[in-house]
């Protein structure tokens, strides 16, 4: 069946050989978290994916030692910040966005599919009418197949829900950041478990994926190290996915996937930080508003989840 866009998508990455964003990411190996600043090499322009806040959760206590990298980085090269892209409201790490924002601009984006998580963890979390649930914690919110740019290079939204309802792919220039929705080759695919989730829909979202051009390189958030491989690897491509990934290589049909998927997801337990990291990441990375004494406090709801 004819994808529009996905034929977008794919058009924008044949036409960015020569026009292929520079790519530098950050490996937080706590939380097994890759952040990746892309940058137009003509214009000097750039957008910051899936970053990470630092985050004790015995102590309660925060750090920007991981965001302070990145601004290093930014800063030491001379690029500008247009865009800060968080492909999903992540379960597993606290999004630094805003502590980004405030040291070097850009706007922050997620997609319009927030407002499904909001609500449903809005309920969970027992938010009261202070939390606003339309996604104004954001700049802007996308939408599938809304097209933008990162300085001179093509820019498309691909909306991958299944992981989340709110997973979005970034396809720019020759490069796609996937988020969550696969891993490395030799690890597979994300969980479809979580409230909103969906191994179905996730199989559906890998498939459009793999729709790419078999040459497009893949930005992965998460990788684990599969047994057998010694080294953290966060990047690969739509054709070593299509030939090689244990879960949805190209042969695998969708039932099999879905029973294989919620099979492995019975047996996994929670993310070790799904509590603080959805509160803050439904906020746009924002702890929730202090209270009389001047503190923010994160919410354990007691069998929930």
């Amino acid at each position: 069946m004819f994808d529009p866009v996905i034929s977008a998508a794919s058009a924008i990455v044949k036409r960015s050989a020569s026009a292929a964003p520079v790519v530098r990411s950050f490996f937080d190996e706590a939380t097994f978290t890759a952040t990746h600043v892309l940058s137009d090499p003509a214009t000097g322009k750039a957008a910051i994916v899936d970053s990470l806040l630092d985050f004790d959760q015995a102590s309660g206590r925060t750090s920007t030692r991981s965001a302070d990298a990145v601004i290093a980085y930014v800063r030491a090269n001379g690029i500008e910040v247009e865009w800060l892209l968080e492909t999903h409201a992540h379960a597993d790490h606290l999004s630094a966005a805003p502590y980004l924002q405030e040291h070097l601009g850009g706007k922050l984006a997620i997609g319009r599919d927030i407002l499904t998580v909001q609500q449903v963890f809005g309920k969970i979390f027992n938010e009261g009418t202070r939390f606003a649930r339309d996604g104004s914690q954001f700049d802007h919110l996308f939408e599938d197949g809304d097209r933008f740019r990162v300085g001179s290079i093509e820019a498309a939204v691909v909306h991958v829900p299944g992981h989340t309802p709110a997973d979005l792919a970034y396809v720019i220039g020759d490069a796609a950041f996937i988020g969550d929705t696969l891993f490395m080759p030799d690890y597979g695919t994300a969980r479809a478990d979580f409230p909103g989730g969906d191994a179905r829909t996730l199989f559906r979202s890998v498939r459009r994926l793999l729709s790419l051009p078999g040459e497009t390189r893949l930005f992965l958030c998460h990788d684990y190290k599969a047994p057998g491989r010694d080294t953290f690897v966060w990047e690969t491509t739509v054709g070593a996915q299509r030939t090689a990934n244990i879960h949805v290589h190209e042969g695998v049909e969708e039932a099999d996937f879905v029973s294989m998927r919620q099979a492995r997801d019975a047996s996994l337990a929670m993310p070790r930080l799904i509590l603080p990291s959805i509160q803050t990441n439904m906020r746009g990375g924002r702890f929730p508003e202090p209270e009389e004494n001047g503190a923010s406090y994160l919410k354990l709801p007691l069998n929930t989840l």
